[in-house]
């Protein structure tokens, strides 16, 4: 669950929460493996057509990193019957509007359309999954995309480098230690056919899900998946390799340079379980409390009170493999490394050996609540749920019972989570700096 919401907000929220209602699905699966979620949702004339594979960065060669996120821009290119640059203008000319996204773990891809398309969505999408044209030419085109959007959002961007520098740490063998967007001499050395060979691997049918949600009408949608998706060969069942990593004994140190930041950041990184686990929303409830808006801990004490830092957060960045417990400021001007620490690891401490109060609880369970409403509250918001939930958890009703696990987790797991995971012996403490010479890392 996302932390973006303030405790007011949740509190202004209550009413709709007790009427929230739970998610209605059906699925299914076809002869060549593809799985089919359908979601009915009539209160608006929109549809959502959505596919979810199971492939993203975790899933590449260490000299060959990048090729998910590639491939997210790549399949835009055109297909046996859609011709080249020709994708976004039919999506246009009939209203609608698309996406994709990478992560370590998956890639996905969407359409929302007047419901009136819904054909048209499901043909695109089966195209791409059964015509994709992977040449010369798109994977030049895309490789200088892909350039450029590293350029802006990383290279160039403040602090941009932040995942890299604790993912590089943090992870040893695991892939989580290189970045969804990869090296670009990687992209720069691959050939043609290893582009072909990771299309012919990962993107088959056996491999993904496909979420329709809006509305429609039942048997005429599953009518159409089965003309446009069931003659899609299926592919050579994709086998995930578990890389475990030795757990951390000893605090590692580390810094890294960036050039496009005058004040530095510290951050503590912990190496956390899992998302699937009951731990990993544990943890997720201990950042919240430590830091989810101006009346958290965190911010209370070190921006607020004894003004210490500009910035304080803690999130737990959970993956289908592994999370990262991360913790961060800013510093103001007179206030050293070390005083940070110290006042960040007193509030760790304090979570270790003390339970949280009933107040604080209460409040963890209203902000818990309402993310859970706000993330149904759109039918995209809840096609992306549903993908999610089938592909990475093994669980689509966890889209309706996840609140409850979250609310079912006690003060005493939240203080036992904090004693498991977030010992000075068992983290990165990373320095993000002014880089001297201001030349890209």
């Amino acid at each position: 669950m996302k932390k973006s919401l303030m405790a007011l907000s949740s509190i202004l929220m209550l009413g709709s929460i007790s009427t929230a209602q739970n998610v209605a699905f059906e699925e299914f699966d076809l002869d060549n493996g593809l799985h089919v979620i359908l979601h009915q949702d009539n209160s608006a004339p929109v549809i959502i057509t959505s596919v979810m594979y199971h492939v993203g960065a975790k899933d590449e060669q260490p000299d060959r990193t990048g090729f998910a996120h590639f491939f997210e821009h790549l399949l835009f290119e055109g297909t046996k019957n859609i011709e080249r640059g020709e994708w976004f203008k039919i999506v246009t000319a009939n209203g609608g509007q698309n996406n994709a996204n990478t992560s370590d773990d998956r890639t996905y891809y969407y359409e929302v359309f007047p419901s009136n398309n819904l054909e048209l969505a499901l043909w695109m999408e089966s195209e791409r999954l059964m015509h994709p044209v992977i040449n010369q030419i798109g994977v030049d085109t895309q490789n200088e995309v892909v350039k450029e959007e590293k350029r802006l959002r990383v290279d160039n961007q403040p602090y941009g480098n932040i995942f890299k520098a604790v993912k590089q740490n943090l992870f040893k063998v695991h892939p989580y230690k290189w970045t969804t967007i990869g090296e670009m001499e990687h992209l720069d050395a691959a050939t043609l056919e290893e582009f072909q060979a990771f299309n012919k691997k990962f993107y088959i049918p056996n491999n993904a899900v496909l979420v329709v949600a809006g509305q429609f009408d039942n048997a005429q949608a599953k009518e159409w998946i089965q003309k446009y998706f069931s003659a899609i060969p299926k592919g050579t069942p994709v086998t995930k390799n578990k890389v475990e990593e030795e757990p951390i004994t000893s605090v590692i140190n580390a810094t890294w340079e960036d050039p496009n930041i005058q004040k530095p950041m510290y951050l503590q990184a912990y190496r956390t379980p899992s998302m699937k686990t009951r731990e990993a929303r544990a943890l997720d409830m201990l950042s919240t409390y430590l830091s989810d808006g101006k009346s958290s801990v965190l911010y209370k004490k070190m921006v607020d009170d004894k003004k210490m830092t500009l910035q304080v957060g803690a999130f737990n960045n959970g993956q289908e493999d592994y999370g990262m417990y991360l913790i961060y400021a800013l510093p103001m001007d007179g206030f050293t490394k070390e005083d940070i620490q110290n006042n960040i690891d007193e509030e760790i401490k304090k979570v270790q050996t003390e339970l949280i109060s009933d107040k604080d609880y209460n409040k963890l369970q209203n902000i818990f609540e309402n993310q859970y409403v706000n993330s149904n509250t759109s039918v995209e918001g809840i096609a992306s749920n549903l993908a999610t939930y089938y592909m990475l958890y093994g669980d689509v009703n966890l889209i309706n019972s996840e609140l409850g696990i979250y609310k079912s987790i006690t003060k005493e797991e939240i203080r036992d989570v904090a004693k498991k995971y977030l010992n000075p012996n068992q983290r990165l403490l990373l320095d993000y700096v002014p880089a001297t010479d201001k030349s890209p890392k």
